[in-house]
C-alpha cells in the first residue's frame, strides 16, 4: 500500500507528503520586522493548537532567559503587565480563545505582537497598528509550525530577548533537507525508516514521550497522530511520567493494543537518558516494547526540526493505512460549528 504511488496520489488528496517534503524551506522564510528594543519581564504567548505548537517548540530552542509561558485558552496570567511581551498567534486569525486573551492582555496595558495568516486578527493589529507578521499559507496550521517558529524567533531577536538566532535557521535547513530524502513516498518501506514505523505502529492506540528537550516534539507527534492520522494518541514527557504513568502500565495483560514510541536525545540531562534506559527495563513484559526513534544532528535545533518533520511523515503513512486524507480536520470544523 505504502509503495503504491498511485493509491497515495488518490488518498493524500491535499498533498500533505509534498508539503511534509518542502518544510525544511519554511526556515528560510524571512519576515520583515525593525529592530525594535523592549525592555520587559516577561513572555506570553496566547495560541491554541497548531498556533502554539512553535511556541512550546520555542521553550526548547531558541529558549530564554526570561520567564515564557504558554496560554491556551480564553484567560492570560493574572502577572500580564506593560512589562509583558504578549504574542498572540492564530494562524485563521479567528480562533475565539486567542482574541479573548488578547482583549485581556490590552486593558494589562501589555506590549503586543501578532502572528496571523489573516482574519480577525489580522484586522485588530492594523486597527490598533501593533506589529504583526503574516504565516504563508499552507493547508492545515500544524504544517505551518516551521513558519510560526520562524516568526517567534523574529520577534524575539527584534525586540533583544534572543541574539542572532535566525543565523542558525539556513544550515539547518540545508540539514533537513537531505534527511527528508529517505522518507519521501518514492522511497520502498524496506529503505524507507518512516513507512515502516507507520506500518509497526498501525491499528494502535499510541503513546508518545520525550524529556524536557524533546517534550514539545512529543507533543507535536501526539498532535500529527490525532489530526493526520486519525488516531487515538496521548504524550507525557520524562522525569514527571516515572512518578505516575509509570506505574499505569504494571496492571492488564502485556499484549495491550498500544504502540510506544520514545523520542530521545543525547542532548537531553544525563539522569533523564539514564531514565529511559531504566523505565525501558523495568517495564519490559509489562507493556509493548518502545520504538525509540533516536533525534538526529549535531545541535538542538537540528534534532527538533529532524524529530518533529520524522514524525510528520510517519503519521502521514499512518494516515493512509488507516484509508483517510490526512489533511482535512473534519470534526474539528463541525465543533466549532456546533460551538456557535
Amino acid at each position: 500500500m505504502l509503495d503504491d504511488l498511485k493509491f497515495i496520489h488518490n488518498r493524500d488528496g491535499q498533498d500533505a507528503l509534498g508539503i511534509a517534503e518542502k518544510k525544511w524551506q519554511q526556515l528560510l522564510n524571512v519576515f520583515e520586522l525593525p529592530h525594535i528594543p523592549l525592555k520587559v519581564s516577561n513572555v506570553v504567548y496566547a495560541g491554541m493548537g497548531g498556533s502554539a505548537l512553535a511556541a512550546l517548540v520555542a521553550k526548547s530552542w531558541p529558549g530564554l532567559s526570561l520567564p515564557f509561558e504558554v496560554c491556551r485558552n480564553y484567560q492570560v496570567p493574572a502577572y500580564v503587565s506593560r512589562d509583558t511581551l504578549f504574542i498572540a498567534a492564530s494562524y485563521s486569525g479567528n480562533t475565539e480563545e486567542t482574541l479573548s486573551a488578547l482583549a485581556e492582555a490590552e486593558v494589562a496595558g501589555a506590549q503586543i505582537f501578532i502572528i496571523t495568516g489573516g482574519g480577525k486578527l489580522k484586522e485588530w493589529a492594523e486597527t490598533k497598528d501593533y506589529p504583526f507578521l503574516v504565516l504563508p499559507k499552507v493547508v492545515q496550521p500544524r504544517f505551518a509550525d516551521f513558519y510560526n517558529l520562524v516568526a517567534i524567533v523574529s520577534i524575539l531577536d527584534a525586540v533583544g530577548i534572543t541574539t542572532n538566532k535566525l543565523d542558525e535557521l539556513p544550515g539547518t535547513a540545508d540539514f533537513l533537507k537531505k534527511e527528508v530524502e529517505s522518507w519521501l513516498p518514492t522511497v520502498p518501506i524496506d529503505k524507507n525508516p518512516a513507512k515502516k514505523l507507520a506500518q509497526e505502529l498501525a491499528g494502535k492506540s499510541l503513546a508518545v514521550y520525550g524529556g524536557p528537550l524533546m517534550a514539545p516534539v512529543a507533543y507535536k507527534w501526539k498532535i500529527n497522530f490525532n489530526e493526520s492520522a486519525k488516531n487515538v494518541a496521548w504524550w507525557n514527557e520524562l522525569p514527571e511520567f516515572d512518578h505516575n504513568e509509570l506505574t499505569g502500565w504494571t496492571s492488564h495483560p502485556v499484549d495491550k493494543p498500544y504502540g510506544i514510541v520514545e523520542i530521545r536525545s543525547n542532548l537531553e540531562h544525563a539522569r533523564v537518558q539514564q531514565r529511559f534506559e531504566v523505565g525501558e527495563r523495568l517495564l519490559s513484559g509489562r507493556r509493548p516494547a518502545p520504538h525509540v526513534v533516536e533525534a538526529q544532528g549535531e545541535t538542538l535545533l537540528e534534532q527538533i526540526v529532524w524529530s518533529i518533520n520524522f514524525g510528520d511523515f510517519v503519521a502521514i503513512y499512518l494516515a493512509l493505512i488507516n484509508n483517510q486524507d490526512p489533511s482535512p480536520v473534519d470534526l474539528v470544523e463541525k465543533f466549532k460549528k456546533e460551538l456557535g
